[in-house]
């Protein structure tokens, strides 16, 4: 259903003044384009504050008119009163294109300038945009999660006061007011994706589902919510295993990496690697350091493992674990897997080989060849995270010996 109020420039008026209590007493540089947006963003600041008020032309030269646009917001500050800073950048020619380079350009040049907050003209259709364009690239969560209002730029703040109001009432206080603004002529290109979008897919979202730009927007909220939720996890399940918090860049590198879902991932971070398997996050210490030679078990309660980074405990038990008999015997010996090994859990099934009960156990690969076997001669006779072979299993009210291996650095 179409929504019943239609936007209005007061929409530009309203969100700005929002804005203010965030900016008061704050040095607030506008990324001044020369487009109606950043043309409207930053006259809205100017009437609704009475503080100092900068902004910043990044002069690309990518288009013939380059030159004109920064001559046009010249005049444009100089009759708003508002100091006006032009810088020349070189944008790369490879890397993901022309628009990601253009974008890492002016952002690197913006980074150099001295401010508070950084103000940005992007709106509703811009918001609406990012969102659907990073839905049909299979974009995480993250991804999804589209342009913050509020987001932090090297430690400080990076603002979006219009990124709820559409483009309609962004163009109506344009007409209002009797501003201009330039046309860039790249936006009639729909060889890039965002112009193909909007020339082309949101005319035809808007016949069917007028409100499309704010449902994807309000979308756009649920995943940085999401987001937000999954950052903190981490940040307690990095906790929980001693290690330190990263910075907020860190952080967000990490989720973006882990949320990608590569059965390749790994991320060091304080002296550990963070691996993904199946879907779980696994943390992997720094390996212990020398080279792992068999030790012989004679029944004793601990037996240290420092090579492999642990020990193995054993508890008595009867009619449970290994049966006594087997260690009294003297032929245990701790060895680590060498390949073609079999175990049989269960006296009613068939021996399977290891490496298919790691996998169905969820043991990551990188742990399985770390962890301490237990033989006798050469028969596996127990596995961490699997169990012991039913033909050493303790019988019923005889003396056994339960196995755990436990890591202990």
């Amino acid at each position: 259903m179409a929504s019943s109020r239609k936007p209005r420039s007061a929409d530009v008026s309203a969100a700005v003044r929002r804005a203010l209590p965030e900016l008061q007493g704050k040095r607030v540089l506008v990324a001044l384009s020369g487009g109606v947006d950043s043309v409207v963003l930053l006259h809205a600041l100017r009437a609704e504050r009475h503080e100092a008020l900068r902004a910043a032309h990044i002069h690309h030269g990518l288009s013939p008119n380059a030159d004109r646009w920064a001559a046009f917001c010249r005049r444009l500050c100089k009759r708003l009163g508002v100091p006006l800073t032009v810088r020349r950048v070189r944008v790369a020619r490879k890397g993901e294109g022309p628009e990601a380079a253009a974008r890492a350009a002016r952002y690197a040049a913006l980074r150099k300038l001295p401010f508070d907050v950084l103000a940005l003209a992007h709106q509703l259709d811009d918001q609406a945009e990012t969102v659907l364009m990073s839905l049909l690239r299979g974009a995480g969560v993250r991804g999804a999660s589209g342009m913050r209002a509020r987001a932090k730029l090297d430690g400080r703040l990076l603002a979006r006061p219009l990124l709820a109001v559409p483009r309609e009432a962004i163009v109506a206080y344009a007409h209002e007011h009797d501003l201009r603004w330039i046309e860039d002529e790249s936006n009639r290109s729909e060889s890039l994706a965002r112009n193909f979008i909007r020339l082309r897919i949101a005319p035809l979202l808007a016949e069917r589902y007028p409100r499309w730009r704010e449902a994807l927007a309000r979308a756009a909220r649920h995943f940085a919510r999401s987001d937000a939720d999954a950052a903190q996890a981490l940040r307690a399940f990095l906790a929980a295993q001693g290690l330190r918090a990263p910075s907020e860049a860190k952080l967000v590198e990490m989720l973006k990496q882990l949320t990608a879902g590569g059965t390749r991932t790994r991320i060091a971070h304080d002296g550990a690697e963070l691996l993904l398997y199946r879907g779980t996050v696994h943390v992997r210490r720094q390996a212990a350091k020398g080279e792992f030679h068999p030790v012989a078990w004679r029944g004793e309660r601990k037996l240290a493992l420092p090579a492999l980074g642990g020990e193995l405990r054993f508890r008595k038990a009867r009619g449970a674990g290994i049966d006594a008999r087997w260690v009294e015997e003297g032929a245990m010996r701790v060895k680590l897997r060498s390949g073609g090994e079999r175990l049989q859990l269960d006296a009613r099934r068939p021996r399977r080989t290891l490496k298919n009960l790691f996998q169905e156990a969820g043991v990551p690969p990188w742990e399985r060849e770390r962890l301490p076997l237990l033989y006798r001669g050469d028969e596996l006779v127990w596995a961490p995270r699997l169990g012991i072979d039913a033909r050493y299993v303790s019988a019923r009210k005889r003396a056994g010996f339960i196995p755990e291996w436990r890591l202990t650095c």
